[in-house]
């Protein structure tokens, strides 16, 4: 395993960390075991950074999370988020709160789940249009302050709310989507954390499933998968990206090595501050998705994938549907 600095001082992590959002039933039923299981040989194979959230299963991920870990905190880079609420107890998380009493009353709950007594990356998991960025931020400045967070990171912000927060408390991560085929973050938000010092998580960096390989037909959704909402996988629009994606897993095969790993490999020679964080909830998988790490991949192969996958190309939103 390779190992990349999150920021100008922040901590150090492996170059592939790992997504928990799976593991509390994002893509239907998930085995708590084998989830857990799979943590623990993550740390085996030297991945260190964590990454979950306060309403990933209402709280049941972070708990999930924290009996993995167990025993082993010193190992773990560990990021969770909040400032995202459901409506009613129970349901999706829809609303943001980027009050300071809501993150501190968050924040404080997390860790009581986590069962640790600091997070090293608190994420705000939303800009809260009715609350200014610094206020929120400031409210997590403080966090900081009384050791209850080492570090302080911002999800699927603007270019202009990054600078805005950056000048309250120092940004040690900013998280978004990006990948081979979503590539959006490359316009303006990457040339700002680049400016700032900032490092980078991807999350989705295997387009939820499609660039790992893995999905063929929409059949393969089983009951409580969210992808059944979500456009890329509906109808005309699945059966294009599946086409796309499958000139690019006859690149892969030429290689030896899998589709998931090359697509990671590309996103780590974008730049050294990029930390993909890939989800999964099979020890089988992750052990690809690690090996990506140690996968230096030319800049002429970097160049054709990028080719075969032109983000232009793919169809439907890369937001999923509210329902």
């Amino acid at each position: 395993m390779r190992y990349r600095t999150l920021g100008t001082g922040g901590p150090l992590v492996s170059a592939v960390g790992l997504g928990c959002l799976g593991m509390s039933g994002g893509y239907g039923p998930a085995d708590p075991a084998e989830c857990e299981a799979t943590i623990r040989h993550g740390l085996d194979l030297g991945i260190t950074l964590l990454d979950t959230a306060d309403f990933y299963g209402a709280g049941a991920n972070e708990e999930l999370v924290g009996r993995a870990i167990s025993g082993r905190r010193e190992e773990v880079v560990l990021a969770t988020r909040g400032g995202l609420r459901a409506a009613v107890p129970g349901g999706p998380p829809t609303i943001a709160d980027g009050s300071p009493g809501h993150l501190r009353q968050a924040c404080e709950a997390s860790l009581r789940r986590l069962g640790t007594g600091h997070v090293d990356i608190y994420y705000l998991g939303r800009v809260d249009p009715a609350v200014p960025v610094e206020e929120s931020v400031g409210a997590l400045a403080e966090l900081v302050a009384e050791g209850k967070i080492r570090h302080v990171g911002l999800s699927e912000a603007t270019a202009e709310q990054l600078r805005r927060a950056h000048a309250v408390h120092p940004l040690t991560a900013v998280e978004s989507e990006y990948s081979l085929w979503e590539r959006h973050v490359e316009d303006d938000i990457l040339p700002t954390v680049r400016e700032l010092g900032i490092g980078f998580t991807a999350h989705t960096p295997l387009g939820k499933g499609f660039l790992a390989g893995a999905l063929v037909t929409t059949d393969q959704l089983g009951p409580g998968d969210h992808r059944r909402n979500h456009p890329r996988f509906q109808g005309e629009n699945f059966r294009r990206n599946r086409r796309l994606i499958a000139e690019a897993e006859e690149a892969s095969a030429e290689t030896g090595l899998p589709l998931a790993t090359l697509a990671l490999a590309w996103l780590l020679s974008r730049g050294p501050e990029i930390v993909p964080i890939p989800g999964t909830r099979r020890r089988t998988h992750l052990e690809a998705n690690a090996a990506a790490a140690d996968h230096l991949i030319t800049p002429e192969q970097a160049d054709r994938l990028a080719a075969l996958v032109p983000p232009a190309l793919v169809s439907g939103s890369r937001q999923p549907v509210r329902r």
